[in-house]
């Protein structure tokens, strides 16, 4: 098989979002961190459960939501579990599934976070984009989201991350 080489044009733009990805992951891990006393992902799985009916989701969905293998899931949130902000609950349509549930604590910790939450990235992304770029940002990511889901939907190499049994597969 021939490997086909990125063109140049492509290689800048790859390189490019490398650098932006890597640095906003790491300028919006730092401001909660420093603000709320999470990581991003935290964050991530409160809003997630915040935007849920009834604040909770059955933990294979939220695994897909946040776009995270199941063992790292149950990790997480057994960590939010400790600091009360999440709970667990069985699943009433099935018996091996489990829910996670967002808590009153975890509703307010979520409340004190999102302001700066929402700074940072507005500051970091969107105050940069005119409103052309903003939704041609959302069609290029909405495009490759949707190309990888399908491309490791038909994969035999462990497929997406929410299906995997660990992280490490």
């Amino acid at each position: 098989m021939t490997t086909r080489w990125l063109t140049p044009e492509q290689e800048r733009a790859w390189r490019s979002y490398i650098a932006a990805s890597w640095l906003l992951e790491d300028t919006i891990d730092r401001q909660l961190q420093q603000e709320a006393g999470m990581p991003h992902l935290y964050y991530s799985v409160l809003a997630h459960l915040s935007d849920a009916p009834d604040r909770r989701m059955r933990m294979t969905d939220l695994a897909e939501a946040t776009k995270i293998t199941r063992s790292r899931l149950t990790y997480v949130v057994t960590r939010l579990e400790k600091d009360g902000t999440v709970r667990r609950e069985g699943c009433p349509t099935d018996r091996r599934g489990s829910m996670a549930v967002l808590t009153d604590a975890g509703t307010a910790l979520l409340e004190r976070a999102a302001p700066g939450h929402v700074a940072t990235v507005r500051a970091a992304v969107f105050d940069h984009l005119t409103p052309e770029q903003v939704s041609q940002l959302e069609a290029i990511c909405d495009r490759i989201t949707e190309a990888l889901q399908a491309s490791e939907e038909q994969s035999t190499c462990g497929g997406l991350p929410w299906r995997r049994r660990s992280s490490s597969a």
